[in-house]
């Protein structure tokens, strides 16, 4: 099976050309076959892959495709290849897996749009770009897999762009991933030009063999691709362009903030976690900047009213716990918790577009309530991808991979009580943000009628992502629990193992104890103020303290204001002032030459045959006269 391997992008690629060649002139039904089809083939084709890759090891637990030699210049030659190992498997496993059953929601979910064909072009065009960009053999190719979900992002977030606002977050989107999008194009440059390869294998042996540890080259390195990773999974200080990505499709936000886009940014350095290592200045600051993120996106969603901006926010953060992962050298927990993140988090993104659509496109959680009886089973899946993101100890799958990365920061060499307190606090914020939501959602009085169900592939894609927020975590069982590290231990021949230097078993069961403790104590905070004494919250809210706290937390603390003042108006007010550069005067030149040349010529146009008998006798003696002399 592993000579198919290609086609696990081509065929969302070819579902692409489909709709978009021809996708206006098909029936719903048909767009919908497609759209869904080509995804669900490509994912039993990398089942089916996985399977093969398990069973019948490849040598080094590595399995390499080449299509053919894509450019050839001199000694730069990048192919069209794929690299397949524990790493790149699981990442199409999971892109595969949770994209289908994104679209087959959205088959149900976009069946009244317009724009049904459209939708699911861009959609098949984004996961070909994104199984693209984790198979890719060379950072070229990377780049290009990369490139594609930016443009698909812009595309789907800005789908509706008849409202303004929609086409408003989509540029913010673009632009604000395209810095970091260009500090990674500059790393590529670099890297070839003292490496001399852009293959990820040989780029990885050449420089740890040529750069030694820490040496500048490295670190720059190591920046500029950190500097991409933070673009595209809106980490500090480029965040602020994924709660306006809100503005797409509801399934559009749960392919972005789930197991695509935000996502390939935790992959590059996982993929270059060997320029890391030769960089520990630059890994240091990665664990930083996601426990930062962690905290500052954790105190935002407390804040927010719109139950799509609270898990933008909680993306955010969750991601923080990625990038924490990363700084401290738990790569393989980082994995581990993008996949269990990848379940629980499109599953509550699509929970709530259930119920945003049986709220009348109402997203303001503070005009919702009562809706667990009304809607069972939107409701209980919500609440288990609830405490699968509040880690709830034991039963879910998002306690054991954020336990795991709690530990990591504790026990590590590269961590520290610090960065362990940070995602402790995390914790505690993911626990109240994620219950207020469910409280203010589900419980209290009714405050709309209830017209729209579910149906069946709406439902079935609920239950499947709800049992997977569940049981995914099982593949990895800490010490106190048993011990087996079959995620790890898969992953072990792509990424390093953990370098523990403190703690035992026993202070792993402490830690343990206390994270599942702050787990149910945010839980507890949540239903105290939000429930049981919402009167509380309320006045706490309505203070002078409180409020300020409010409305900075809600304008994810200012981050906006400081870019417009310090970026956006101060360019604006350049493009301003330069308006009629001294560039502009030539072509303006031109064009003023343009328009005398036509009022003289416009004169000859007189209607007098006798002059333009005269005209063409004088310019048949000039061209004569011009044969004869020259």
């Amino acid at each position: 099976m592993l000579e198919w391997l290609w086609l696990i992008p081509a065929l969302p690629f070819a579902g692409y050309v489909v709709l978009a060649l021809a996708g206006a002139r098909l029936s719903r039904t048909i767009v919908a076959s497609v759209g869904v089809g080509s995804v669900g083939l490509s994912t039993a084709l990398a089942l089916a892959t996985g399977f093969s890759f398990i069973t019948s090891p490849q040598s080094n637990h590595v399995y390499s495709q080449t299509l053919w030699t894509w450019i050839s210049v001199g000694n730069f030659t990048p192919t069209i290849a794929f690299y397949l190992d524990p790493l790149s498997l699981v990442m199409t496993l999971v892109v595969t897996f949770v994209s289908f059953f994104i679209h087959l929601y959205s088959s149900e979910f976009m069946i009244g749009d317009e724009g049904y064909s459209r939708f699911f072009a861009y959609m098949n065009l984004f996961v070909g770009s994104m199984l693209t960009l984790v198979l890719a053999d060379n950072l070229l190719l990377l780049y290009l897999g990369w490139e594609g979900v930016g443009l698909c992002s812009y595309l789907l977030i800005g789908f509706w762009y008849q409202d303004p606002s929609n086409g408003r977050a989509a540029r913010k989107a673009f632009i604000v991933t395209r810095v970091g999008d260009t500090a990674f194009a500059i790393g590529l440059f670099l890297l070839f030009t003292h490496l001399g390869t852009l293959q990820i294998q040989e780029v990885m042996q050449r420089a740890a063999q040529q750069w030694p540890m820490s040496s500048p080259l490295a670190v720059a390195a190591a920046a500029l691709l950190l500097g991409g990773a933070v673009g595209k999974s809106a980490q500090l200080p480029l965040q602020t362009w994924l709660p306006d990505a809100m503005a797409g499709p509801t399934p559009v936000s749960a392919l972005i903030h789930a197991a695509t886009m935000v996502t390939a940014g935790v992959y590059l350095i996982a993929r270059t976690h060997v320029l890391f290592s030769l960089a520990p200045a630059v890994q240091l600051t990665v664990a930083g900047i996601g426990a930062a993120t962690l905290l500052l996106a954790g105190f935002s969603a407390l804040s927010q009213r719109d139950i799509k901006r609270v898990l933008a926010y909680s993306t955010i953060s969750q991601i923080g716990y990625m990038f924490l992962a990363l700084g401290v050298g738990a790569w393989s927990a980082a994995i581990f918790h993008l996949m269990t993140h990848a379940f629980f988090k499109a599953l509550l993104f699509l929970a709530a577009g259930v119920v945003i659509l049986a709220m009348h496109e109402e997203h303001d959680m503070l005009k919702m309530g009562g809706l667990r009886r009304r809607l069972p089973l939107t409701f209980w899946t919500f609440l288990i991808g609830a405490a699968s993101l509040s880690a709830l100890p034991l039963v879910t799958a998002g306690f054991y991979s954020k336990d795991l990365i709690l530990w990591s920061a504790w026990s590590s060499s590269s961590g520290s009580t610090w960065l362990w307190v940070a995602g402790l606090v995390g914790a505690l914020l993911t626990s109240v943000y994620t219950f207020r939501m469910v409280f203010l959602t589900f419980f209290g009085e009714a405050k709309h009628d209830v017209t729209y169900r579910p149906g069946n592939r709406m439902r079935l894609t609920l239950i499947v992502l709800a049992t997977l927020s569940l049981i995914a975590g099982l593949v990895e069982l800490p010490h106190t629990l048993g011990g087996r590290a079959y995620f790890s231990e898969f992953m072990a021949s792509a990424l390093p193992a953990l370098d523990y230097v403190r703690g035992d078993t026993r202070a792993e069961l402490i830690l343990q104890i206390v994270a599942g403790a702050v787990s149910v104590a945010g839980i507890y905070l949540a239903y105290l103020f939000f429930l049981r004494r919402r009167a509380i919250a309320e006045s706490l809210a309505r203070s002078s303290v409180g409020a300020a706290l409010d409305r900075f937390w809600f304008a994810g603390w200012g981050f906006d204001w400081l870019y417009k003042k310090l970026f956006v108006g101060p360019y604006v007010w350049l493009a301003r002032v330069n308006k009629d550069d001294f560039i502009d005067s030539i072509y303006d030149g031109i064009a003023k030459l343009n328009e005398v040349l036509y009022r003289a010529l416009s004169v000859t146009e007189s209607g007098k045959v006798r002059w333009y008998m005269t005209g063409i006798a004088f310019g048949a003696i000039v061209a004569i006269a011009i044969a004869v002399f020259l």
